[in-house]
């Protein structure tokens, strides 16, 4: 842990006291765009100068500034001026899991075990590490996301050598990795994904449509207007969920801009469509990770789909029809399933019979 999250440790809870996280944050996006931080995942363990850095900067709300080479997020209440590293960020998250988690159980917890994206490297292992430690976290074990969804489908229990691929689709990210598993020992032997796709861009294409919707039908300008962004924002999303098991669905908004009430309908056909070339995005990665793993399709003994997006109908048959008709593994709720693999891994780390 360096010296600037370790100072500060001790002014942390009080800070967590003051913020509002999780939904309760979500909700009031609309009225605090630029104080509501999000995607810092994308930030953790990273150089400002990154290229990937530089891009996410255009994007959000928020400032992210540059302090001793590293990405810092600074935050504007009214005559003060707050900087945030992006462990302290994700550690009143883990806070906010962590009272969760006691509620749930009437018990202290102290110890966790966090995942994270096969591909992070040490750095960013670290510094996830550290976001555990200032929130009050002994942080047991950094467990693989492939590994922990792996576990969660009971796939670690089988008999004989399996090869699995963990396709993930996120809110921010998209992760293909392939693991074998042997006499319950994981291997991850190969990995790929694109660092900016997921839920937040296909929101955004939505946004986007929307934007040039309100320009046409109405003659009004959104595009500046970072408090009916938010709004568009929430309620595509919304919309975007309500698709997965729907074909269409109403996106409504009062007062989006000068007094405009919004409702426009949106159909699984047209979320398709303007989503249709991020969807084919996610071939290339699971071809490159089979090409990296010197396995062919027919070799893949089990397919597992996780993070909320992997829910989207399109998605589920691009991966279905890339593996030439098989059924991927969808049986748990994908927003949940890694996070279900690390609770098992945590309770045979404490000795339980799960």
């Amino acid at each position: 842990m360096n010296w600037e999250i370790e100072s500060h440790l001790q002014s942390f809870p009080s800070q967590i006291k003051r913020g509002l996280i999780g939904e309760a944050a979500k909700n009031q996006a609309a009225t605090n765009p630029s104080r509501t931080l999000y995607d810092v995942k994308r930030l953790i363990g990273r150089k400002f100068s990154d290229s990937t850095i530089q891009y996410d900067k255009k994007f959000l709300p928020f400032e992210i500034i540059d302090r001793d080479g590293k990405p810092y997020i600074q935050v504007e209440k009214g005559t003060q001026s707050k900087v945030f590293a992006p462990e302290e960020v994700s550690a009143m998250v883990l806070s906010k899991m962590k009272e969760i988690a006691e509620g749930y159980l009437g018990q202290n917890v102290i110890n966790a075990v966090v995942t994270v994206p096969a591909y992070f490297n040490d750095a960013q292992r670290q510094a996830t590490k550290d976001a555990g430690n200032i929130a009050g976290l002994n942080v047991v074990r950094i467990l693989n996301e492939p590994t922990a969804a792996a576990i969660a489908y009971g796939l670690d229990s089988k008999q004989v050598e399996s090869n699995i691929l963990v396709f993930d689709l996120g809110g921010g990210t998209f992760d293909v990795s392939i693991l074998t598993i042997d006499n319950q020992v994981f291997e991850v032997i190969s990995t790929s994904g694109d660092t900016h796709l997921g839920g937040e861009d296909f929101d955004q294409r939505l946004i986007d449509h929307f934007i040039k919707l309100v320009q046409k039908k109405y003659s009004k300008d959104v595009s500046g207007d970072k408090r009916a962004i938010q709004k568009l924002k929430r309620e595509v999303e919304k919309a975007k969920r309500r698709l997965s098991a729907a074909q269409e669905a109403k996106v409504e908004i009062e007062d989006l801009v000068e007094g405009l009430d919004f409702s426009e309908v949106l159909t699984r056909a047209k979320f398709e469509e303007l989503n249709s070339d991020l969807f084919r995005k996610t071939i290339e990665p699971m071809q490159t990770a089979l090409n990296d793993s010197g396995l062919k399709k027919s070799q893949i003994d089990e397919i597992v789909l996780v993070g909320g997006s992997s829910r989207i109908p399109k998605v589920r048959q691009l991966v279905k029809e890339f593996f030439e008709g098989k059924d991927p593994n969808t049986g748990i709720n994908p927003d949940e399933a890694i996070c279900y693999g690390a609770a098992i891994q945590g309770g045979l780390i404490c000795g339980r019979e799960i």
